[in-house]
């Protein structure tokens, strides 16, 4: 225990560094020229490769050292920081730049979330592994509040360059706790080489498992469309705050909104959720499509600020009461390989936005939100016509989407009753609680 106390202080002071970071060059990538398809794209690449290589990552992270692995990750984004930074005070960065930057960071870090997972079992008793999933939702909300605000108030005051060399300085706090530690032996079964044609099969095997069951194939389209909308509103939210504010009232909402998401990991982990952990998602998904409605039909610093704040505080929820659906209904010897399906389909819909949404504001909202009976019509509802009012149809259309999504999900019997047709397949002293997200 006193072992993963130490790693995660150290995963807290770096997740802080790596937030600074990813909002100082989220900022400089849009204000370069206001392009929301160049942010799209740097948050595209901030997942995509992950989400490609998880499997694979999974699988070799199970045959490796998880304190190397971790390690490993570590020192790629810390040298991509130091390049990152190096270019910056050579007046010699280029948007091309952190694209590639954010690519490999991303290949690394698919090692770095199994590892740290991974860590969770290998270092703690079972009866404390609610407890030690909550510190890392913790953890997760602590940069949230930080981060923003204080990379808002840095950047004008020591520059990119300066929040690089903090961030680099962070990984060095990581790496030095991990070098500190030992892991407990892991005698594993997994001794033959990893094979392509295993991998398929396995990867087969999952997708069987979840269509055979159609309240866990209807829950699953379900939260694909939740994080289909959360890929949307991660790239259009900055540039909708920045068209009437300044990067440090950006910073403040965002840090507003991370205290939102501290509270709601602080609530999930106390409450545990509602009895029929589905219902979680009924009741919270809505709440954050009308929070969309709202933020789209008048804009002002406060009401994003409260908006983002509520939107955040259901999110823990929501992912909590999602995955300790599918940890009680897969067997522990299938969840590796259902799980890492699961999360693919799920992060595949939250890309597939990031790739969409910028030409399709840029190219078609944004110029019919300009002038003409249409805009006049729709501007009627969204607080007037203009530049940014295609980002606030786009906000509109989502937390329609949202309410949608949910009423044909409430109509399905089969996943209302989810919980009560499918048994629970694994001893509760053996599955994860409910509480984990």
């Amino acid at each position: 225990m006193q072992t993963f106390l130490l790693i995660w202080l150290g995963q807290v002071v770096s997740l802080l560094g790596t937030k600074l970071t990813e909002f100082a060059l989220g900022v400089w990538v849009y204000q370069q020229n206001q392009s929301i398809a160049q942010l799209a794209l740097v948050i595209l690449l901030t997942y995509l490769p992950n989400t490609l290589i998880s499997a694979i990552a999974g699988a070799l992270v199970d045959r490796w050292d998880r304190r190397w692995a971790m390690i490993l990750s570590d020192s790629a984004a810390g040298i991509g920081t130091l390049i990152i930074g190096f270019l910056v005070l050579s007046h010699q960065l280029a948007i091309w730049h952190i694209y590639l930057a954010v690519g490999v960071n991303s290949i690394f870090n698919a090692f770095q979330q199994p590892a740290y997972s991974a860590a969770i079992a290998q270092l703690t008793p079972p009866e404390q592994y609610s407890r030690i999933n909550g510190m890392v939702q913790i953890s997760r909300g602590i940069a949230r509040v930080l981060s923003p605000a204080m990379a808002g108030f840095l950047i004008g005051i020591i520059g990119i360059g300066g929040i690089l060399i903090i961030d680099f300085s962070t990984f060095l706090v990581a790496l030095f706790t991990l070098l500190m530690v030992r892991f407990p032996t892991v005698h594993r079964r997994l001794t033959k080489p990893l094979q392509l044609q295993r991998l398929l099969q396995e990867m087969r095997f999952a997708g069987r498992y979840i269509t055979q069951r159609p309240g866990l194939s209807r829950l699953l389209l379900y939260m694909s469309t939740n994080y289909f909308s959360i890929g949307i509103l991660e790239v259009v939210f900055w540039p909708l705050i920045l068209d009437f504010g300044s990067r440090e009232e950006l910073g403040l909402v965002l840090s507003i909104g991370g205290t939102g998401m501290l509270l709601g990991s602080i609530v999930i982990t106390a409450w545990g959720g509602p009895k029929q952990r589905v219902y979680g998602l009924l009741y919270f998904i809505p709440l954050q499509g009308l929070i969309m409605l709202m933020a789209a039909l008048k804009t002002s610093i406060p009401l994003a600020a409260m908006g983002l704040f509520v939107y955040l505080f259901a999110q823990p929820i929501i992912v909590s009461c999602n995955q300790a659906i599918w940890q009680s209904k897969v067997p522990h010897h299938f969840q590796g390989r259902v799980f890492a399906l699961q999360q693919m389909i799920e992060k595949s819909l939250a890309i597939f936005a990031y790739i969409v949404v910028g030409p399709l504001v840029e190219d078609f909202l944004e110029p019919l939100m300009t002038s003409g009976p249409m805009a006049e019509r729709l501007g009627s509802f969204i607080g007037g016509i203009g530049p940014g009012r295609g980002i606030a149809l786009m906000v509109l259309l989502m937390g329609i989407g949202n309410l949608l999504a949910t009423l044909i999900a409430y109509q399905s019997q089969r996943l209302r009753r989810l919980e009560i047709e499918l048994p629970n397949l694994n001893p509760p002293k053996l599955s994860l609680t409910k509480t984990c997200p």
